[in-house]
């Protein structure tokens, strides 16, 4: 018993080793249960964590304090999180960030790593693939997940995405998807592939 305390205070100074003197964390989502959740995880692994739920909060805090990491979703209710990174930057270049996001999008990805984010991470992200990506330094590379996403899972974000951006149009989704209605119909039916 006294071996595995010893152990998880070694853990944890080393947590707080890895992530610095600066320990300020932002983490923006609109998803209340789960930025409070990520947030209480990130506290307990040595970060000072302070949450917005939207575009215009995750700015204003970004401006009154710049964090040294930061956590952005990109699809928020009022925005999009891209502008809270270009918040970040304007006020501090030094920044850890990383993208979350339940729609796996290229795109918006490249757009992401240029604005400076570190890492883009697919929702439901867990806690410690968080830390990890927060933590890693330059020239780390990532490890492959042990359960990547397959692809019928790429398949079914996409198809997500595509729905969403359509304003939850079957008709018009269908169209830009070069797909029959009802087969559309029929995925959009379905739980996500895992």
């Amino acid at each position: 018993m006294a071996d595995d305390g010893q152990k998880h205070e070694e853990e944890a100074m080393t947590a707080s080793d890895v992530i610095g003197p600066d320990k300020s964390l932002l983490v923006v989502d609109d998803d209340g249960p789960f930025l409070r959740r990520l947030a209480r995880a990130m506290e307990a692994r040595g970060f000072v964590v302070d949450t917005a739920e939207s575009v215009s909060e995750g700015i204003e805090k970004s401006k009154r304090a710049p964090p040294k990491y930061a956590v952005v979703d990109l699809r928020l209710g009022d925005g999009n999180g891209l502008e809270v990174i270009e918040a970040i930057r304007q006020h501090r270049d030094d920044t850890q960030i990383v993208v979350l996001t339940g729609y796996g999008n290229i795109a918006t990805a490249v757009t992401a790593v240029k604005l400076g984010a570190l890492d883009y991470l697919a929702k439901p992200a867990d806690a410690d693939d968080v830390f990890n990506a927060l933590t890693q330094r330059e020239g780390d590379r990532m490890e492959v997940p042990e359960n990547p996403m397959s692809a019928d899972r790429v398949r079914w974000e996409h198809i997500q995405r595509v729905y969403e951006m359509c304003e939850r149009n079957v008709s018009e989704t269908a169209r830009r998807l070069n797909m029959h209605r009802r087969t559309l119909q029929r995925i959009l039916a379905k739980r996500a592939p895992k």
